[in-house]
């Protein structure tokens, strides 16, 4: 009889097997692909779980926090119909991504492809390209700096103009003149809280039958 490895050759994937938070929307799971000190843009992988090399950084743009989504949420039709509701823009769309977590510490992580809990703060409404790509950003639970701030408008205003650039700026190439991302709002907690219900149902009306049959089926925990 074959023994069984004592090492486990797999592991939950980011987007669909890790859960949101039991405390969601007031604390979150976010798993983060991008700190300060990368010169290489990482995303995830949706079909292997994987982190992946998305580009190099070409230009001088870093990101000035910890960057990544939320599992387990969908920027879909009820994001949209928020984002909409929101900017009077009656064409936008969800760009059918998870949702965007900006996460700020105090602490220097040296690499992605990990998993916090985030308090939400607030958040950033960005349309790119007609598509509703919002930034909900948060703070590392028990941060010994961070943990203060309660809400966006609770920051200093050169750190979220960094954070702001930073998103208005990221994809400008010296070539590139079909920029077209714009950022309409800047919101409160109250609001980002709403973003991440809606992002979450989003994703449940897509993805939550096969949530449950691996759950039953206990491939999923």
């Amino acid at each position: 009889m074959k023994e069984k490895s004592p090492y486990c050759v797999f592991r939950a994937h980011p987007w669909h097997g890790v859960r949101i938070g039991e405390e969601y929307p007031n604390v979150v799971s976010a798993y983060i692909e991008l700190v300060p000190s990368d010169t290489v843009k990482y995303e995830l992988d949706k079909e292997t779980g994987m982190l992946k090399v998305d580009r190099p950084q070409l230009y001088s743009s870093i990101p000035p926090m910890l960057y990544g989504f939320i599992p387990q949420t969908l920027c879909g039709e009820k994001t949209a119909s928020f984002c909409r509701e929101k900017t009077g823009r009656s064409q936008v769309v969800g760009d059918m991504d998870p949702l965007d977590i900006c996460v700020l510490s105090e602490k220097a992580l040296f690499h992605g492809d990990i998993l916090l809990h985030a308090r939400p703060i607030g958040g950033i409404r960005m349309i790119d390209h007609g598509e509703a790509d919002d930034k909900i950003v948060a703070v590392m639970v028990k941060d010994a700096v961070y943990e203060m701030y309660k809400d966006i408008n609770d920051l200093p205003p050169l750190l979220l103009d960094r954070i702001v650039h930073y998103f208005l700026t990221y994809k400008n190439a010296p070539d590139n003149e079909d920029n077209r991302c714009e950022i309409t709002h800047v919101y409160g907690v109250g609001e980002a809280h709403e973003v991440i219900r809606r992002a979450h149902e989003d994703y449940l009306a897509l993805y939550g039958e096969e949530i449950q049959h691996a759950r039953s089926s206990g491939r999923l925990v």
